[in-house]
């Protein structure tokens, strides 16, 4: 474990005292694990987080997983049982985990701007370029992992204000337009988004790169000034309230000065089949996100592919009122998830997935289940 780990701990467990794991099917993940294996076996390993868990340590897992098929939940969980041995994460500032949740909404737009649709969402600029530790200008911090190239000379990229006015126009990089400013915000946030035209098409989009500023969350900013309860704050709330203020809209959203470029999935297709619109939006992991067992979470800290049991005893509303406990797998990772023991659980696409997200805000314990062979530089 590097030193970027070093504010929490790892505490073996067993399967037995996991609340929740007894009543939890985790069948579904299985096809979820086999495209993760052909994307790190084919395609690329994923980038190991500072906790050093890596692709190469996850495979025994996956291979394990081509050929299984569970003949009932009590058989998955028993497959992790006998491949994975699970370890509490323990922050030692003592807070617990959290949890939010995301998912994918669904915008009506248009191929063309007019009076209506005016608000656009872009594709990845050119002279948008990844920065690193070898060519990261000393006046920006770790954390862009964007920046500018002009003119030879790498600097912070112009800001989600600056972009709202106008920097991009002209470049033929929009991909459609929305209706309103605020939606096109949110699918910044949620990181990707089905697109409804009128003739009846669906495409989507999905995440590309950022314009690199840290991420600046308005509720954050809502609660700050007074004009939420922090009880009370949600998705919901923080749309309701930019409704009843529309002349402080541009204000509340640029104070979040990240923003979000999209490439089109699968590109430039005419309409989604069936079977796409079932799957799940491709996310960080490059594999179908799974409503309900695909987890976001801080990928400077964690591996994508590992399994994490989530156990939120005050999150009912996903389970029919049961207290949340499910295996997931790490598929994705966002701006505002940061922390051992933090993340945001995809709800699924569309409007009621939309409702059952927004409120999802609760402590929750989180348990990696790490493969034996690597487990043991854990105990």
């Amino acid at each position: 474990m590097s030193d970027q780990a070093s504010d929490f701990v790892l505490q073996a467990v067993s399967f037995d005292i996991l609340e929740g794991w007894k009543d939890d099917d985790p069948s579904g993940l299985f096809e979820v694990m086999r495209r993760c294996r052909r994307q790190i076996t084919e395609v690329k390993p994923y980038r190991t987080g500072s906790l050093g868990l890596s692709s190469e340590d996850l495979l025994p897992l996956l291979r394990a997983a081509e050929d299984f098929t569970p003949s009932s939940p009590a058989s998955a969980r028993a497959f992790f049982e006998r491949h994975c041995r699970p370890f509490l994460i323990r922050r030692k500032d003592s807070n617990s985990g959290f949890v939010t949740a995301f998912y994918e909404p669904e915008i009506d737009v248009s191929e063309k701007p007019d009076e209506i649709f005016r608000f656009p969402f872009y594709r990845r600029p050119d002279g948008l370029i990844d920065l690193d530790d070898a060519n990261r200008p000393a006046e920006l911090g770790e954390t862009y992992v964007f920046g500018r190239l002009h003119d030879g000379r790498i600097s912070a990229y112009p800001d989600r204000r600056a972009i709202d006015e106008g920097f991009l126009e002209g470049r033929g990089l929009e991909i459609a337009w929305a209706k309103s400013k605020v939606d096109v915000f949110f699918v910044h946030v949620q990181g990707a988004a089905r697109l409804r035209y009128s003739d009846g098409r669906i495409g989507r989009i999905t995440y590309a790169a950022k314009a690199g500023h840290p991420f600046s969350a308005i509720g954050k900013l809502l609660i700050e000034r007074g004009e939420i309860d922090r009880a009370k704050i949600s998705m919901q709330s923080i749309r309701a309230w930019l409704a009843r203020n529309p002349e402080q809209v541009d204000e509340v959203l640029w104070h979040n000065r990240s923003y979000i470029f999209f490439r089109e999935t699968p590109s430039r297709a005419p309409s989604l089949r069936t079977a796409d619109l079932e799957a799940g939006p491709i996310a960080a992991a490059k594999v179908p996100l799974l409503a309900g067992r695909s987890l976001a979470v801080d990928r400077m800290i964690h591996t994508f592919g590992f399994p994490f049991f989530i156990r939120a005893e005050s999150l009912v509303h996903l389970d029919e009122g049961r207290p949340f406990g499910r295996l997931m797998l790490a598929l994705d990772t966002g701006s505002a998830i940061v922390g051992p023991a933090r993340g945001d659980i995809f709800t699924g696409s569309g409007d009621m997935a939309g409702e059952s997200a927004g409120t999802v805000r609760n402590d929750a314990d989180f348990t990696i289940l790490i493969p034996n062979a690597a487990a043991g530089r854990f105990s």
